[in-house]
């Protein structure tokens, strides 16, 4: 079957048949920085249907983890026309399932994804958790740049003592690049190193306010210019990006994956 042009920013008519080929890759913006960092994407998809061996309809939660190194990522609107090409199809039981998403997004990606499918006896366990870290929203600040500015990151002039500190924001805003939509999103970050000016900090995200790129790209730009303008030891940036269409994704980057890891235990192994 024929690949399918970016559906992002075009009328669609929705699939009545099961399509792998629906799932639109994106090559990487950052890729040739990936010795700096590691991470991973968190894919939350929440409109997940099939039937079942009888042809009765079931449902669940999909959770998708797209590593930071894969040559590609997918296109949102492009997984939900592919999810929504899985309606009529007949699939034996969730473990077929989850092996034949699991398939086609390391297929797409060209990477090994892990798909977590969660059932509805298990929706009772996913909750909405506040990021840790010392939220920085409330500091008084005057700013007009809502463009990114990396020069607006600076450490603390006065403390020459290194620290590790987790901060959080829920001002991230950027936007879509092909239908200027609004993405919005709490962000942490957490390094150890020079004590990083809030004020500069909370301004610099504030700087993505009419910024136009992917949520992944977005992400790996904060993450990158942190550690260019301030320097620390280690640095983790993760962002937790609000639902849209049925889907949320949620990057996360870092210097070292075993220091702090804010998406621990959301995946057990695909076989299972």
């Amino acid at each position: 079957m024929k690949k399918i042009e970016n559906p992002l920013g075009k009328q669609t008519n929705y699939p009545l048949e099961y399509n792998p080929n629906l799932l639109f890759p994106l090559e990487r913006k950052y890729l040739k920085n990936n010795k700096i960092f590691k991470g991973f994407d968190i894919w939350n998809a929440y409109e997940i249907s099939w039937l079942n061996k009888t042809g009765k309809p079931e449902i669940a939660i999909g959770r998708f983890q797209i590593p930071a190194n894969s040559k590609y990522i997918i296109e949102s609107k492009s997984l939900k026309i592919y999810l929504n090409s899985l309606n009529q199809k007949k699939i034996d039981n969730h473990s077929d399932l989850t092996n034949l998403i699991c398939n086609d997004l390391s297929s797409s990606t060209n990477s090994d994804v892990l798909v977590n499918i969660i059932m509805p006896q298990d929706f009772k366990k996913i909750y909405i958790q506040e990021l840790d870290g010392l939220c920085i929203d409330n500091l008084q600040i005057k700013t007009d740049i809502y463009n990114p500015d990396p020069n607006l990151l600076e450490n603390e002039k006065t403390n020459k003592t290194k620290i590790t500190e987790t901060l959080m924001s829920r001002l991230l805003k950027s936007n879509c690049p092909i239908t200027m939509q609004p993405d919005w999103a709490s962000i942490q970050i957490r390094y150890r190193g020079f004590k990083i000016n809030h004020e500069s900090i909370l301004k610099y995200i504030i700087s993505y306010r009419n910024h136009a790129e992917y949520h992944e790209n977005c992400i790996e730009k904060i993450f990158l210019d942190i550690y260019e303008q301030c320097k620390p030891d280690y640095l983790s940036v993760y962002g937790k990006y609000t639902r849209r269409g049925g889907i949320d994704i949620n990057p996360w980057r870092s210097t070292d994956l075993e220091e702090y890891n804010p998406v621990r235990n959301l995946f057990r192994s695909t076989r299972q």
